[in-house]
């Protein structure tokens, strides 16, 4: 007997849209901010608010990829693409991370410049504009926390807007140092510093795109664990060549050759049916849609299963 159970891939459509809508707000109020710190980075002669703006560039690209890549996922499968385009949220996210990583390398060599040369900053202006850019991005990230629907795009632009405000926050404090030290050598100092956090979400980013990409079996789950649990089942042999992987964020795949024993041919549906409800009650399997049996055989083949 072979089986095929598919999930409903279309089921967290509406959440999806209003993640959207969240990141359209976000979006229109980053690229405010970041023309804003552009303009008092180059009036301050200030690196770190240069940064922080190069940082929120980044942050307006990956809401752009990602709302792309969001509207391309919705559009149906196909004979060809019999998945879909949810891959394309995965291509964005990797892409994001590549561009992050370029950005973080240009902050390092030009905070190294301005440790060697550091030039007058003005301290006041520098403070002012990384005040408001600290509580733009606090008020990016309450819209998107609003949101019911977290992909890995999602997650990366919430990264975004959380190393924004830490970076806000450093830039404010290198403000007031300058203002009452007269140390401009603060302000590379907190470029290094904002660079050193795109680097690391950079390389986590680029790390989790690219397991997706290579199909690696999520880490939400535990191979040996879910096959101890299917081999627990009455009625089932052995459980092999089982593949786990990830369509996109939270949508995960299963294939797997499960032998079962002698039985009837109407047994052999129990069988799957209990399958279903272990993928269901301990790996949050739901909205299985479409089941197809071919009698005359003991074995479930290269069943297919959505978790």
């Amino acid at each position: 007997m072979t089986g095929y159970i598919h999930q409903t891939l279309h089921s967290d459509s509406d959440a999806r849209l209003s993640a959207q809508r969240y990141m359209l707000v976000v979006l229109a109020i980053t690229a405010g901010i970041m023309i804003a710190e552009i303009i008092g980075g180059l009036l301050a002669n200030s690196l770190a608010l240069l940064s922080d703006a190069g940082h929120m560039l980044t942050d307006i690209l990956a809401l752009g990829l990602s709302l792309a890549a969001m509207r391309f996922a919705r559009k149906p499968a196909t004979l060809t693409k019999t998945f879909g385009f949810y891959r394309l949220e995965i291509l964005a996210a990797f892409l994001n991370g590549v561009l992050l990583l370029g950005i973080s390398l240009y902050i390092f060599n030009e905070a190294y410049h301005r440790l060697m040369d550091p030039g007058e900053i003005k301290g006041v202006f520098m403070l002012v504009v990384a005040a408001i850019g600290l509580v733009a991005n606090g008020v990016g990230i309450a819209i998107l926390r609003r949101s019911r629907f977290r992909n890995l795009n999602v997650r990366s632009v919430l990264f975004h807007l959380m190393g924004d405000t830490i970076s806000s926050a450093g830039v404010i404090i290198g403000g007031i140092l300058i203002i009452y030290t007269g140390w401009y050598i603060v302000d590379p100092v907190i470029g290094i510093f904002i660079g050193g956090l795109i680097l690391r979400g950079a390389y986590s980013l680029v790390r989790e795109s690219v397991d997706i990409l290579l199909e690696a079996t999520p880490k939400e789950i535990d191979t040996e664990t879910l096959i101890s649990d299917l081999v627990g089942i009455e009625e089932v042999k052995e459980v092999h060549h089982v593949h786990l992987w990830t369509i996109t964020s939270g949508i995960y795949a299963m294939s797997a050759h499960v032998v079962v024993d002698d039985c009837l041919i109407s047994k052999s549906t129990q069988v799957l049916n209990a399958i279903k409800r272990v993928l269901q009650d301990r790996y949050n399997m739901e909205h299985i849609t479409n089941k197809e049996v071919f009698h005359g055989k003991t074995n479930i083949k290269h069943t297919q299963y959505q978790l």
